[in-house]
């Protein structure tokens, strides 16, 4: 599993926004996300560059960790 930092993420809203961008990409990805210490696990055959594009898309500041 692969975790990013992700900012800008406050709500149930975030959670679905970052979880749809990155299964529209691929839909088979496990995406957790936790709020309270604003990091992103995604299990999926994307790279770390593709998971921080699909993202960064959404407008959120996003890094590897």
């Amino acid at each position: 599993m692969q975790v990013f930092s992700v900012e800008g993420m406050s709500c149930g809203h975030c959670v679905k926004a970052i979880t749809n961008a990155v299964q529209a990409k691929d839909p088979a990805a496990s995406v957790r996300v936790d709020l309270a210490a604003r990091e992103v696990g995604v299990e999926s055959t994307l790279s770390a560059e593709q998971v921080i594009a699909a993202i960064s898309e959404e407008g959120y500041g996003i890094k590897l960790v």
